[in-house]
């Protein structure tokens, strides 16, 4: 809900927003596309920019000589594009899942702070722009961006493919491509909602990044090891019954899918290797057709990894829910 009004509680020199009528959206495209003008002529944005198109330049380009000379025929073999490594470069979805996170926490670690910064925030607001169209503004302007910086980059890598390998994709590469981009914008979102939520506790921007950054660590370096350790001890085998060891890896696969770098990874897997016919933890029966190497259709495959999708749509809801109900707390001072 909307504040229109906001009343100084704590000193004289609080600025109260005037009561407007209409939509509390009316100025949202405004600031979406004066944020966005400013992400994309930012140096900031010009330099990580520059690194991710050398990365990808450099991982699909070794993927491509691996895959003309070790790799015969093959259905799918313009997904191997995305998940072939050659020393000393790692896969290209490699790279993804560690500079996608930094893009993001670069575009909205000082999204907030940065107009309270500037003593801009009390003149925004003094004009017909709600926080909800604000925040919500900045927040669709630095995922646009991000969307926008993903697919040049995807396009970038499909047409060098079809130089390197000589050929164009199927319908059903092609499908499961975008698939994966849309996995991997919104993993990203994930990382912009979580950099949002910490400009808008922080007024530094820096105190916002490294508390942004600190979290991506977590999650990417310890987080597996913590729920290696929790697992045992909420679900301990107690007299070595199969049922139990599963049910204390049920329990650690549950913990890993928890942070969104595990979720990122699961839905990558399925959509660019079709072959994958489950997830975490394999029973016999799941195993049929694996060992021909029978791949799934797209549709199955988008069934197997639903959950993980899900999730993270819902986590950057949800963190972008947490940032929004914290905005519309903050007392707004000239």
């Amino acid at each position: 809900m909307a504040l229109p009004l906001e009343r100084a509680h704590e000193g004289a020199d609080a600025v109260a927003e005037p009561i407007r009528e209409g939509s509390p959206w009316t100025g949202l495209w405004a600031v979406v596309t004066k944020e966005m003008a400013d992400h994309l002529t930012s140096a900031r944005m010009h330099i990580l920019e520059l690194l991710i198109l050398l990365t990808a330049l450099g991982t699909v380009y070794a993927a491509a000589q691996n895959i003309r000379t070790t790799i015969g025929q093959d259905p799918f073999i313009f997904l191997k594009l995305f998940t072939t490594a050659r020393e000393p470069l790692p896969a290209f979805v490699g790279f993804l899942a560690f500079l996608v996170p930094l893009i993001a926490i670069a575009l909205g670690f000082d999204a907030v702070n940065g107009e309270f910064n500037q003593r801009t925030m009390s003149r925004v607001l003094a004009q017909p722009i709600y926080r909800d169209a604000l925040l919500f503004g900045k927040f669709l302007a630095a995922l646009f961006t991000l969307a926008l910086v993903l697919t040049a980059i995807w396009l970038l890598t499909v047409g060098l493919g079809i130089v390197q390998l000589g050929l164009p994709p199927n319908g059903e590469e092609v499908a499961r491509g975008l698939l994966f981009l849309v996995a991997t914008i919104f993993y990203g979102g994930i990382w912009l909602a979580v950099a949002m939520v910490f400009s808008i506790l922080f007024r530094s921007p820096a105190t916002a990044a490294l508390a942004s950054i600190a979290v991506w660590l977590f999650f990417t370096v310890f987080w597996s090891i913590i729920a290696g350790i929790l697992a045992p001890i909420l679900r301990p085998v107690r007299f070595g019954f199969p049922e139990e060891e599963l049910a204390q890896l049920q329990l650690e696969f549950f913990l890993l899918r928890l942070s969104p770098n595990t979720l990122y990874g699961e839905a990558t897997l399925a959509l660019l290797r079709p072959t994958v016919r489950a997830l975490g933890f394999v029973l016999p029966t799941q195993l049929q057709g694996a060992i021909l190497g029978t791949p799934l259709p797209l549709r199955q495959s988008v069934m197997l990894i639903w959950p993980q999708l899900t999730g993270l749509v819902a986590a950057t809801i949800l963190l972008f829910a947490l940032g929004y109900v914290l905005f519309q707390r903050q007392e707004i001072r000239a």
